[in-house]
C-alpha cells in the first residue's frame, strides 16, 4: 500500500500483495490458536514420553494459555511501537523456533518453558489479525472478512484434537509441534515481504509503562495459576492459593488505577466505557468458556468413559469442524439479511441446545449419539462469532480498535481459562457426590448383591470378578452423570448471554 494512514485505505486499494500478506496472517492465526488444543487428545502420549502424570501434563496446555493471556493486552502497544509487519514477523519467527524446541523437549520443565515462549508468540499474532481488518477494510467489507477470520479462529481449536490424534498415532507426539516449522517459516518470510499497514513509532519504546507491564503479569499470571491449580489444591484451604489470589487481586486493582492515571498507559481500558464493547467482551468471555471448555471436556468424556484413543476421539470431533465450514457461508448471508442481535440470539440458542443435548449422553454414546449436538455446536460457533465481534469492535473508532482488539481477545482466553478451572472443580465435586449416591443403592437388600457378597466371602473367583465389574459400573455411571452436569452448567453460561442482547446498540446506528 502506498498510503500509510489506515483510515484512508479502502477495499479497492488492496493489491494482490496486500491480500497475500493478509492471508499469511490468517495462517499465523490458525497456527497460534491450533496449538492451544492440538495437544488435547494426546496428553497421555506426551506424558508417557516426558515421564509425567496426566495431572502434570495439564500444564502443557495451561502454560501456553497463561503466556497468551499475559501478552495479548500488550500487543496493541507493541504494534504501535514496532509496526504490524515487524511485530507479526517477529512473533511468527519466535513461534516457529519455540515449536522446534517443544518437539525437542526432554522433560516437563523444559516443555513448559518452551510452551511459554510459544504462547507469547502466538498471543501476539491473534489480536493483530482482528485489528488489521478494521484498519484496512471499510465497514461494508468487514463482515465478510470477519466470517473468514471466524472460521479460522474457531475451526483451529476444534480440529486441534483431530489433527493431534492423527499425528500422534501415525508418527509421534513430537510432530504436534514439528508440523508448525514449514508453514511458520513461510509465514514469517511472506509477512515481512508483503505487509505494509502502518509505520513504527519507536518513541513509544521510551515511554513504556514498565509498572503497567509488571502489574499485568502479576495480575493475569497468578490468576491463571489459581484457576489451573485451585481444584487440585482445594482452593482457599491452601495457604499457597491464598497468597496467589491476594497477589492477583491487589495487582488487578493497582493495574486499573495505573492505566487510568498513566500518561502513556500500556493498555487503554477506557474502551470499556463503550457499552457495546463491554457487552461484546462479556459475550466473548462466555464464548471462551463454551469453546475451550467443550473442546477440553469432550475428549475427556470419550477417553475416560469409552476408552477411546486419540485417533478415535479426533474422528468423532471432526464433526464440529466440518459444520463450522458449512456454516461459514450461511453466517455470511445471515449477517446481510438479519439484525445482528437476532443473529446472536439464534447462535446462542443453538449453542445452548447443543450443550443440553450433550448433557443427555449415556455411557454408550459414540459417533451417532454425539453427531447432532456437535452439529449445533459447530454451527453456533460461527453464527455467534460474527455478531459478537461486530458488536464489540464495530462502534469504536479506527484509532481505538487496535488496543480494543487485544482486550476483546483477552476476554475470550480468560473465559477459556476460567471455564477449564470451573470444569475441573465441578468434576471433582460432583463425581464424588454421584459415586456416593450410586453406591448407596447397592445394598444387601438386593438379592443379586447379597448373593455375590456371600459367594465372594467364600472365595468364589467369578463372584469377585462380578463385584469388581459392579464397582467399575458405578464409577463409570458416576463419571457420566458428572460430565452431564458440566454440560448443563455450560449451557446455562451461554444462555446467560441472551439476557444481554436487549442492551446492545445496533452497529451503524
Amino acid at each position: 500500500m502506498t498510503d500509510s494512514t489506515p483510515a484512508s485505505i479502502t477495499y479497492l486499494q488492496l493489491s494482490r500483495r496486500d491480500w497475500i500478506g493478509f492471508y499469511a496472517m490468517l495462517v499465523g492465526l490458525f497456527m497460534a490458536i491450533l496449538d492451544i488444543q492440538v495437544v488435547a487428545s494426546s496428553l497421555g502420549e506426551i506424558g508417557a514420553g516426558l515421564s509425567t502424570t496426566i495431572e502434570e501434563t495439564a500444564w502443557i496446555q495451561a502454560s501456553y494459555l497463561t503466556a497468551e493471556v499475559i501478552i495479548i493486552p500488550l500487543t496493541a502497544w507493541l504494534a504501535r511501537a514496532l509496526s504490524t509487519r515487524t511485530l507479526f514477523a517477529l512473533s511468527s519467527g519466535l513461534f516457529t523456533l519455540a515449536s522446534l524446541l517443544c518437539g525437542s523437549a526432554w522433560d516437563l520443565n523444559s516443555m513448559i518453558v518452551f510452551r511459554v515462549l510459544q504462547g507469547l508468540a502466538g498471543g501476539m499474532m491473534i489480536p493483530l489479525v482482528f485489528s488489521t481488518i478494521y484498519m484496512i477494510f471499510p465497514p461494508e467489507r468487514r463482515a465478510g472478512m470477519i466470517v473468514i477470520v471466524a472460521l479460522v479462529a474457531n475451526v483451529a481449536p476444534t480440529t486441534g484434537p483431530t489433527l493431534g490424534g492423527w499425528l500422534t498415532q501415525l508418527l509421534s507426539w513430537q510432530w504436534l509441534f514439528y508440523i508448525n516449522l514449514l508453514p511458520g517459516a513461510v509465514v514469517t518470510y511472506v509477512i515481512w515481504k508483503t505487509v505494509d499497514i502502518d509505520r513504527p513509532n519507536y518513541a513509544l519504546l521510551k515511554q513504556i509503562d514498565i509498572l503497567g507491564v509488571i502489574l499485568i503479569a502479576l495480575f493475569l499470571g497468578p490468576l491463571v495459576y489459581l484457576l489451573e491449580e485451585g481444584p487440585r489444591e482445594d482452593w482457599f484451604n491452601s495457604s499457597k492459593m491464598i497468597v496467589v489470589a491476594v497477589t492477583s487481586v491487589v495487582s488487578g486493582i493497582l493495574l486499573v488505577w495505573r492505566e487510568l492515571s498513566a500518561a502513556h498507559p500500556v493498555v487503554d481500558i477506557r474502551a470499556f466505557r463503550d457499552r457495546n464493547f463491554l457487552i461484546g467482551c462479556t459475550l466473548s468471555f462466555a464464548l471462551g468458556i463454551a469453546l475451550y471448555g467443550s473442546i477440553y471436556l469432550l475428549p475427556v468424556v470419550l477417553s475416560t468413559v469409552r476408552g477411546f484413543n486419540s485417533l478415535q476421539i479426533g474422528i468423532i470431533m471432526i464433526v464440529i469442524g466440518a459444520f463450522q465450514f458449512i456454516s461459514g457461508p450461511i453466517a455470511g448471508q445471515m449477517e446481510k439479511r438479519m439484525d445482528q442481535r437476532v443473529m446472536l440470539a439464534l447462535g446462542l440458542s443453538m449453542y445452548t441446545a447443543g450443550f443440553w443435548l450433550f448433557s443427555q449422553s449415556t455411557a454408550e454414546a459414540g459417533f451417532a449419539e454425539l453427531f447432532l449436538p456437535q452439529v449445533f455446536h459447530g454451527m453456533a460457533i460461527v453464527i455467534c462469532f460474527l455478531p459478537i465481534t461486530a458488536i464489540a469492535l464495530g462502534t469504536l473508532s479506527s484509532t481505538e480498535v487496535q488496543n480494543a482488539s487485544g482486550l476483546y481477545n483477552l476476554m475470550r482466553n480468560l473465559g477459556g481459562a476460567i471455564g477449564l478451572a470451573g470444569i475441573n472443580t465441578i468434576i471433582g465435586q460432583r463425581n464424588d457426590l454421584h459415586r456416593e449416591r450410586l453406591a448407596e443403592t447397592i445394598t444387601m437388600a438386593r438379592i443379586p448383591v447379597s448373593e455375590a457378597m456371600a459367594a465372594a466371602g467364600e472365595g468364589d473367583r467369578e463372584a469377585l470378578i462380578n463385584l469388581q465389574a459392579l464397582v467399575a459400573i458405578v464409577d463409570r455411571e458416576a463419571r457420566v452423570m458428572t460430565f452431564n452436569d458440566v454440560w448443563l452448567v455450560m449451557a446455562a453460561a451461554i444462555a446467560f448471554g441472551l439476557l444481554l442482547i436487549p442492551f446492545v446498540r445496533k452497529v451503524g446506528q
